[in-house]
């Protein structure tokens, strides 16, 4: 397998990861990977909340996190900057002033709230008991969508997270998954592969390989990430997630560099 690229690590600023930078950097480089990115969680700009994000106080340290350890280790392994914001209807404003304020390399765009429901946060799990699941995956693949159309992000990350518990909608999303497919295209972002879901109650890959497929048959490009809490999840599962995008016809895969493009890599 060719070493691939994590673009989807945290640190403990998020205050829900454990180890030091150095840690993640030193398994990375012992999985044998090129490259790698972290992309922490942004302040939340709807209400704070800091056991799941950073503070707005934390992101000079972040920063400071992320350029010490690009020149320690400059001649060993490349090191993005990236971040991971949430998306809020309303706040957009507010969430590109956070995202203005660094250069970063690429930024996630991610959904983690349904109108200040918190749908993957274990603490609010039991509030899946009172909603039609169907309705909440529509809610989520809108947001996705809106997300997408903010112009705020370079990356969508985990853009199947709603299944995490394993709660799975009965009707068929597959003109939902089209639709979103095909705003992902035209608004120019890319997806990721994110292997977590293998360490989750529904012990799938995000996306699915059904849902994955439909993204390729648009051509929405794709990243690999780990969502790495722990320094031992970097790259963990990477050969999964390889077959998976191979099986539904994924040759190439993205780097990102000031918020651009840099390369397109070969999947071998």
């Amino acid at each position: 397998m060719t070493p691939l690229v994590d673009y989807h690590i945290h640190t403990t600023l998020c205050n829900h990861a454990t180890g030091s930078s150095k840690e993640y950097i030193e398994h990375a480089l012992k999985m044998g990977l090129k490259e790698i990115g972290f992309s922490d969680h942004a302040p939340l700009v709807s209400h704070r909340d800091p056991s799941v994000t950073m503070d707005f106080s934390d992101l000079p340290e972040y920063y400071a996190i992320m350029e010490n350890a690009r020149s320690q280790y400059k001649n060993e392994i490349i090191i993005k900057r990236g971040i991971e914001a949430d998306f809020i209807p309303g706040y957009e404003e507010k969430t590109k002033a956070i995202l203005d304020e660094y250069p970063y390399d690429y930024v996630y765009g991610s959904v983690h709230y349904i109108k200040k429901w918190g749908f993957d946060d274990p603490i609010q799990r039991q509030k899946w008991e009172d909603k039609n699941i169907d309705e909440v995956y529509q809610a989520y693949f809108e947001l996705l969508r809106q997300s997408a159309m903010s112009g705020l992000f370079d990356i969508m990350g985990h853009v199947d997270l709603i299944k995490k518990f394993g709660h799975r909608a009965k009707q068929d999303l597959k003109d939902d998954i089209h639709k979103t497919a095909e705003v992902f295209k035209e608004c120019g972002v890319a997806i990721e592969i994110n292997t977590s879901g293998l360490r989750k109650q529904v012990k799938e890959i995000y996306p699915s390989q059904h849902d994955l497929k439909i993204y390729s048959e648009h051509n929405v490009p794709i990243v690999f990430g780990s969502d790495a809490h722990a320094p031992e999840q970097v790259a963990m599962n990477y050969t999964e997630a390889v077959e998976l995008a191979q099986s539904v016809g994924y040759t190439e895969y993205l780097t990102f560099k000031n918020r651009k493009v840099e390369n397109t890599l070969p999947i071998e």
